[in-house]
This record gives C-alpha cells, structure tokens and sequence, in this order.
C-alpha cells in the first residue's frame, strides 16, 4: 500500500511526547505546544489525525507495557510532511536510527547515538511511576550517571580510576534498579555521600529534552521550508502490529482527506 502525501498546515501545532525526562510545567514554560504522554505504537499516527501538526517532538517513549514507537511510524508522519524531532531518550535513539531519512535529532545524547551506533539502547532508559504521578523518574539514567562521573572527575571530587569503578557499577544494573545511591553503594561508598553527591547529578537528558523544545519551532519552519519527505509504503508487517494495537489500519492512507 502506497501513501500520498497530505498537505501540513504551516500553522498545525507542536505536539511533544513526553514523560519522565522532563517535567510537564517546566516544558510548558519552554515551548507552548501540545503534549501527550509519552509515545508508543500507533500513538503518532493517532495523534497526527487527532491535531494535524506541523510537528512532532519525540522525547519519550513507551517500551514495556506497550511495543515502542515504531521507525515505520516515524517515516509515515515525515511522508504527511509533518517535521520530526528528536531528543534525550527513545527521541534521540530514533532520531539517530532515521537521520538519512529526514528525522531531526538535537542533542549531545542523540549525537552520542549517531557516532556510535552500538550504543546501549538502556543507557537512556528509567524506570517511572505512572501517569497519574507525571511519570515521576524512579530511577536515574546510565546516559547522566557517565555524565555526572565525568563531571566530577573533572572537578577532582573523583579519580578516573573511581570514575571507572562507578561507571562499571552502573552499567552492571538493570534499569529499573539503577540509582545513584545503588551504584556507590554497590561501589562500597558509605550512605551518607549520596545526598551531598545528588545536588551536583547532570541532568543531561534533561538538557537535551529543553534544547529541543526550544529550537522545535524553527526546526519545523526549516523542515517545511526544505520539503524533504521520504518515501513510505506500508508493509503486511507494520499494517499486521496495527491491527494488533486495535488500530483502523485505514488510518494510513487517509490523512489526506
């Protein structure tokens, strides 16, 4: 089945998938847009007939309760010619997996990805309470661990020798086990460092997360500006998932109308 491509409003809204990254009134007071939680199979082809935007800002994604946001997806809102953008999390992760295809990745996390492409997809993973608590991160991220452990390396709080010894300890945790007071405590740090230690965590997935919210906009303008829309097909595969997500799989071809 082959898609047309439908006409984006220039003016259509921003919509941002988010969850434990970011949180929702901080984002707010960054960019105003529209933001859904974050995203998993079938949600931005759902969300692109809900509010026909101009663009997509991928930050969050769903991956255990739900199959996660699928490339296929991603390329089928970039065929409607609604920009896509990426950053932090499972936004950076997609964004370096489809940068030949027109995805528009922003940040240090997504351009760790693009450079090496073997990268740990947990390395930007947390586990997270439920939408009813904002998605409140439980746990802390591999990705701002290493960065944190740099950060204080630099500032000789750390040898490189202990910076070393704290990454292998967080990176010897399951995701939904990996927190700061884990790794030194698995690294033999007494307790009582944790708190202290906290204050001075790099929040880099943060970061990224409100560098895409602030350059969404021109990112879009740019994007509708160059016209670059891929080719799309629906494959019996990705039309098959859809169907077993409970989703019109007509919802594919007639965005246009």
């Amino acid at each position: 089945m082959s898609v047309q491509m439908a006409e984006t409003k220039v003016d259509g809204p921003i919509l941002v998938f988010l969850g434990p990254t970011l949180r929702l009134a901080e984002a707010e007071s960054v960019l105003d847009a529209i933001y859904l939680q974050p995203a998993a199979q079938g949600d931005m082809l759902l969300a692109a007939h809900a509010f026909r935007p101009r663009a997509m800002v991928l930050i969050d994604g769903q991956f255990e309760d739900r199959p996660a946001v699928r490339h296929k997806e991603i390329l089928w809102a970039m065929a409607q010619g609604i920009a896509v953008i990426g950053a932090a999390s499972m936004g950076a992760l997609r964004a370096a997996e489809l940068n030949a295809f027109g995805m528009v990745g922003v940040g240090l996390i997504y351009r760790w990805y693009r450079r090496w492409q073997l990268a740990p997809d947990d390395a930007v993973a947390v586990h997270s309470g439920p939408a009813e608590l904002g998605f409140l991160p439980l746990t802390d991220s591999l990705i701002d661990l290493q960065r944190t452990f740099s950060a204080w390396m630099r500032k000789r709080r750390i040898t490189p020798i202990e910076r070393d010894e704290l990454t292998k300890a967080a990176r010897s945790l399951n995701f939904r086990e990996r927190t700061l007071a884990a790794v030194l405590g698995r690294a033999g740090w007494p307790p009582e460092t944790v708190h202290a230690l906290r204050l001075e965590m790099v929040g880099q997935k943060r970061r990224d997360a409100i560098a895409a919210l602030q350059s969404a906009p021109a990112l879009a303008h740019e994007a509708y500006a160059a016209r670059r829309i891929p080719e799309w097909v629906a494959t019996n595969t990705f039309l098959r998932d859809l169907e077993a997500g409970g989703i019109d799989i007509k919802l594919v071809n007639t965005y246009k109308l």
